[in-house]
């Protein structure tokens, strides 16, 4: 071995200086600097670890900074923070989660990461206190085998002419971000009889589970649904079952947000962690494992992915905790109706 080094190192020094690959913009050298003097990084987050560890490996091998990654289910992470708040605890130093508005605001440090000047103003907080890293849009999918869709709907009344659909139709049983998509898009008058209207005839079926409704569809349980994580559509579609989906209004985005804690232990390393998430880099790193990017002009798998919606309309999706309640309550209401 220490010949082989040596004989590697003399190649090195004879061999011409090759010109340095300049560091990813992301990577700012000064905070870099600030952050490394933190020494280390706690994430909270619900994105499984299969993803998660992987991104962090690259983020790690960047800065050096090592990780700490807690992972938990969104309910069980906001639990845990909001306990720790109360005791005085301040464990964790970043957040990524799909229901981080449901935290009290007092939590989240007001940041300004300079990779958010890339982000649709749709896809972070006004108060800089949370930013989009990625976005499960909620769309129509359907069995191909079992649906022929030569003009597929342009919006959810045309999808109410589809009578063929009913009795056949799953939806997810905490479906909840669609029905206010629905009332915001139609107005509330409008929208609530249509929806009303739609679990009257059609009786869908609930059923547990994004992913669970993903493969009853592709399994063919369910010929269609409304709407359901487009990514999961893909990701069951990748296996080779016969199911796809459609752009068709409204759509409710459900953003994975990153926040950092406004008393983070280690608050620049939060912040590079955040600036790395938003970054065209780690956008790229999001979309690889399995995730759609919220930053413009990174390719998506498969690369269609965000263009099949056309032009439907998005509408993300943001609950503060009392307002989560009230449309739990009113889809839960609409099912046991049915």
């Amino acid at each position: 071995m220490l010949r082989w080094s040596l004989g590697l190192s003399l190649c090195l020094a004879a061999a011409p200086v090759m010109a340095q690959t300049p560091p990813p913009a992301w990577l700012q050298p000064e905070l870099l600097s600030a952050a490394k003097l933190e020494g280390a990084l706690t994430i909270y987050s619900s994105v499984n670890e299969q993803e998660a560890l992987p991104l962090w490996k690259e983020f790690e091998t960047a800065t050096g900074i090592k990780v700490n990654y807690i992972r938990g289910n969104d309910s069980a992470i906001t639990s845990r923070i909001q306990i720790e708040a109360r005791t005085g605890q301040h464990a964790w130093d970043a957040l990524l989660t799909t229901n981080l508005t449901r935290m009290p605001v007092q939590l989240r440090a007001r940041i300004d990461p300079p990779q958010a000047a890339g982000l649709d103003a749709r896809f972070q907080d006004p108060g800089k206190t949370w930013f989009g890293v990625y976005a499960n849009y909620n769309a129509p999918a359907y069995n191909t085998k079992l649906v022929s869709l030569d003009a597929k709907p342009r919006d959810f009344e045309e999808f109410m002419t589809h009578k063929e659909w009913i009795g056949r139709v799953g939806i997810d049983a905490m479906e909840f971000p669609w029905l206010r998509a629905m009332i915001v898009h139609y107005g509330e008058e409008k929208g609530t009889k249509l929806v009303k209207r739609f679990f009257e005839e059609f009786k869908p079926v609930p059923v547990d589970g994004h992913l669970a409704l993903a493969r009853a569809i592709g399994a063919g349980e369910y010929v269609v649904t409304p709407s359901n994580y487009v990514n999961l559509t893909n990701n069951v579609a990748s296996s080779g079952a016969p199911t796809d989906y459609w752009g068709q209004d409204p759509i409710a985005v459900i953003l994975g947000q990153a926040a950092v804690n406004a008393k983070a232990p280690h608050p620049k390393a939060a912040l590079l962690a955040v600036n790395f998430l938003i970054s065209a880099e780690g956008q790229t790193l999001v979309a690889r494992f399995g995730r759609l990017p919220v930053r413009a002009g990174v390719k998506t798998v498969p690369a269609d992915a965000i263009t099949k919606l056309g032009s439907a309309k998005l509408y993300p999706m943001e609950y503060a905790p009392e307002d989560e309640k009230i449309w739990q309550k009113r889809f839960q209401e609409l099912i046991r109706g049915r």
